[in-house]
């Protein structure tokens, strides 16, 4: 009767000790400072969902004048470092008559003459400018185009975009490989379009327009003028005027510090996909290895919401006594970089059916980490104190078989 007793209370205070390691719950309980969370569906479902109120549109760039996007896209295209063009001398037997590249600071060398300065001229002033040096270093008489510039090849060039975007910062659009250039591949030709060198593609060099851009209101400033372009409509799908760049160009995308859901799926203007890190230590699996979390499952396309990255790190489903697992997503709040935690317990966002108000969609960036349910806390527990206990369980074992 006292061996029983003693069996009773010692398998007692294993499991007590196991409960009081596992504790109440799985994953960390994480705080936030006040106005860090910035998308609706970050909030908890009880908690006041309160309604944004988009900003007023920035003030006009000081010293700048306004002019009508119409007028700026009616503006001959500018020539940029790395475009290459045909000179034509009228009688020159092939001295001057050949191909050239502007170089890095803009200018266009003739050989015996003074550099031309190309920087925001365009083909046809390029052409005056040279027509005239011809006949000041008396190479030719003045007659009707002694010289004819073509344009053979636009490349690349270098834009500055911020505001609402991804990835603000100096950006290069339009470059082309070296095997796709135009003259190389088709031989002499004359005239090219590169479309690469728009609006549109600069906002998706910075990576994308964020949730909260004012796509109906971008600003495009090029020299001591700016305008206000609408893409709202590459979105909606009812199609927008887009707007070629020239180099220099500077491309601020305004905030209205609210989020649109609609801004959350490939457009020619918000990202194509994310990639978001992954992290699934929980059971059955040990390992990210054995959670077959690799590139394919952490690359997802833009408007993937945070229960199909669940799915994709292989935290939904299992047994049930693994069941209310906890989830955890860190997030960057993009008005002023503050990181946001935020904790969900997967079987409960399962369950209820407004699950969408809790149901954050991923950003680039972001990062999910998976945690047990409390009841396989409790089983590795038993298991860690039985390993701990072992020698002395094998001690109660002899003394329970002893006369």
């Amino acid at each position: 009767m006292h061996k029983a007793h003693y069996r009773t209370r010692t398998m007692a205070w294993i499991v007590t000790a196991a409960m009081t390691l596992s504790g109440c719950q799985s994953a960390p309980t994480p705080e936030n400072r006040d106005g860090a969370l910035w998308m609706p569906q970050q909030w908890e479902a009880d908690a006041y969902q309160r309604q944004c109120t988009p900003a007023m549109s920035p003030p006009p760039p000081a010293g700048k004048t306004y002019v009508p996007a119409a007028q700026m896209r009616a503006e001959p295209a500018s020539l940029a470092p790395g475009d290459r063009l045909r000179v034509d001398v009228l009688g020159d037997p092939g001295d001057l008559s050949k191909l050239y590249v502007i170089d890095e600071l803009g200018r266009l060398a003739l050989p015996g003459l003074p550099v031309i300065d190309t920087t925001g001229r365009s083909v046809a002033e390029v052409e005056a400018r040279l027509s005239d040096r011809l006949v000041e270093a008396q190479l030719v008489r003045r007659l009707p185009r002694v010289a004819a510039v073509s344009l053979v090849e636009r490349a690349g060039i270098s834009i500055s975009v911020r505001g609402a975007v991804f990835n603000a910062g100096t950006v290069r659009i339009g470059e082309r490989p070296a095997e796709s250039r135009v003259g190389q591949r088709d031989g002499p030709v004359a005239g090219d379009a590169n479309l690469g060198r728009n609006l549109s593609m600069a906002i998706m060099a910075a990576a994308g327009a964020r949730p909260d851009a004012n796509l109906g209101d971008v600003r495009v400033i090029r020299g001591d003028q700016w305008t206000t372009v609408d893409l709202a409509g590459l979105v909606e799908g009812s199609g927008a005027d887009d707007l070629r760049l020239a180099p220099g160009d500077r491309v601020e995308v305004p905030s209205t510090h609210c989020f649109d859901a609609a801004l959350v799926r490939p457009t020619p203007v918000t990202p194509p996909g994310v990639r978001v890190f992954m992290s699934n230590l929980s059971r059955p699996a040990a390992s990210n290895a054995t959670s077959a979390i690799g590139k394919e499952s952490t690359s997802l396309p833009y408007g993937t919401r945070l229960l199909q990255g669940l799915v994709s790190a292989n935290c939904v489903g299992g047994s049930a006594m693994n069941a209310h697992r906890h989830a955890v997503l860190i997030s960057t709040n993009p008005f002023d970089d503050t990181t946001v935690v935020i904790d969900r317990d997967v079987e409960d966002m399962l369950e209820r059916p407004d699950r969408d108000r809790i149901n954050p969609y991923l950003m680039p960036g972001d990062a999910l980490a998976c945690y047990d349910s409390r009841w396989m806390n409790v089983r590795d527990a038993v298991s860690m104190v039985g390993e701990a206990l072992g020698p002395a369980a094998t001690v109660i074992l002899i003394h329970d078989a002893s006369p």
